[in-house]
């Protein structure tokens, strides 16, 4: 379990989910100067923009790990911590 934000980490992109963070349920995006808010069920960018092709791995990445995203999601929004999620590759 980790109480810090940070889910995953791979290819320079950070994943972070906060607690009790606004709904629809997302995680946020760090690629180096580029940020992003990115929407569990729908995998669209609800906020700020990433370049194309960490948009595609992270796209690849959800695909891979949704259901443990909504998990992290419904564990975060009752302040409890989370499991790190397996990164890419």
């Amino acid at each position: 379990m980790v109480d810090v934000p940070r889910l995953s980490y791979f290819y320079g992109i950070s994943i972070y989910m906060y607690p009790r963070d606004h709904n629809p349920p997302h995680f946020h995006v760090i690629y180096g100067e580029f940020s992003a808010q990115v929407q569990i069920s729908s995998g669209a960018i609800i906020g700020g923009g990433l370049p194309s092709r960490a948009e595609r791995m992270v796209g690849e990445w959800l695909a891979a790990h949704r259901l443990d995203l909504f998990r992290a999601w419904v564990l975060m929004q009752e302040g409890k911590s989370t499991n790190e999620i397996a990164p890419l590759g």
